[in-house]
């Protein structure tokens, strides 16, 4: 091979036996390499070890008609390119799977079976809880959510939900993680790549520990009225693993120069954004209105947030605290208009589409509103904040 072509820094000799095999040439090739650190061409992006080395190939010809071979990776090689793979991405610090029946650690052991149901299939739900200074935040009140889906996905349960919880909880405490995220999933489980779950092995529980520190951004941003078909309500109001729609609504608002989508559903009342609640502020500033949850995701933070408000009500700031059906139009007219997740906690919208909201700046009842989160985060009561025993 010609060391310059292949981006070599060292010749490369190969011996090489072709058969035929199903129909496709492959070869057995014995690769005797300088006894140093040789990398692959760019294009894949890594640098492994190189030595004498005896793989199988499927050789494959491209337009060009120069012919390239495809390694046969031990399970060493794999896990070692796993764990490169790995690097600039997010800080995954644990992980349990149910298929393994244990947590581990090593980035590079975080997989699931590509025949699981909700791989391949979209069957399965998710959930997430903040983890803030050694708690998990409103902790119980995803793990009902995410039950609530699972019925409604006909996922039965690998385990009953306190076992669950203690699951989650241990898969935390082996992690470390003071500060970040726990996802999980339930999923019909892996066995095939059929439709119907009947062959499946059973259903599995997975759940991730992500460290990441918290940066609180209240700057108001601008949203644009989604293009992309809303779900229909039994899906919207089911938190499953399939986020096309919400993840094109992204795109769609990134393409634009927004922050997010806002759906708005056949009736014309808004409806929710790609992965976040919304909320306006109405008659003078003095009434908090949310769209209802009929038709959307019922969010932990949004109804979380409900109740504190009533906190500004016998403060005077607000006098009352509505959910109610709420029209494109009038919220494009409302004092102050929010978004709010366990993503973006309490977001102020200055600007939807070309219209700006109140005066485009973002308003009291907002801030005030973030900082009762944020305090109820930090030193809520236990209903709210689970100790995570370290």
């Amino acid at each position: 091979q010609n060391p310059k072509e292949n981006n070599l820094r060292f010749p490369m000799v190969s011996l090489v036996v072709c058969k035929l095999v199903a129909g496709f040439p492959t070869v057995n090739t014995w690769n005797l390499r300088a006894l140093s650190h040789v990398p692959y061409s760019s294009r894949n992006g890594f640098q492994f070890p190189r030595r004498l080395t005896r793989g199988r190939s499927l050789v494959c010809s491209d337009s060009s008609s120069h012919s390239w071979n495809v390694p046969v990776l031990s399970s060493n090689e794999v896990v070692e390119r796993l764990k490169l793979a790995r690097q600039g991405q997010e800080e995954f610090v644990a992980m349990y799977s149910s298929v393994v029946g244990g947590i581990t650690t090593d980035p590079a052991g975080m997989v699931l079976p590509l025949d699981d149901h909700m791989v391949h299939r979209g069957h399965g739900v998710f959930d997430t809880a903040m983890i803030i200074n050694g708690y998990l935040y409103e902790l119980d009140q995803h793990l009902d959510r995410i039950l609530r889906s699972a019925s409604m996905a006909k996922i039965p349960l690998p385990f009953d939900r306190e076992t669950i919880r203690k699951i989650l909880i241990q898969t935390v405490s082996v992690s470390g993680c003071k500060d970040g995220f726990l996802r999980y999933w339930l999923s019909a489980g892996p066995g095939d790549f059929l439709l119907s779950p009947s062959k499946c092995l059973g259903p599995a529980l997975y759940a991730i520990v992500i460290q990441k520190d918290f940066t609180i951004n209240s700057t108001g941003v601008k949203v644009v009225t989604s293009s992309i078909p809303i779900k229909p309500p039994e899906f919207a109001t089911m938190k499953s693993v399939n986020y096309l729609p919400n993840a094109l609504s992204q795109m769609e608002a990134d393409a634009k120069g927004a922050f997010a989508g806002i759906w708005a559903d056949n009736d014309g009342f808004v409806a929710e954004g790609p992965n976040m609640n919304v909320a306006f502020v109405v008659n003078g500033g003095k009434e908090l209105v949310m769209p209802r949850f009929d038709n959307v995701l019922s969010g932990c933070t949004a109804k979380r947030t409900l109740t504190l408000a009533e906190e500004l009500v016998s403060k005077g700031l607000l006098k009352s605290v509505k959910v109610m059906d709420v029209r494109v139009e009038d919220g494009k007219k409302a004092d102050e208009m929010m978004l709010l997740g366990s993503g973006v906690l309490i977001l102020p919208v200055i600007q939807w589409d070309e219209e700006f909201i109140g005066d485009g700046k973002e308003g009291p009842v907002a801030k005030a509103l973030l900082d009762l989160l944020l305090e109820d985060m930090k030193s809520g009561p236990p209903s709210v904040r689970v100790r995570v025993p370290y």
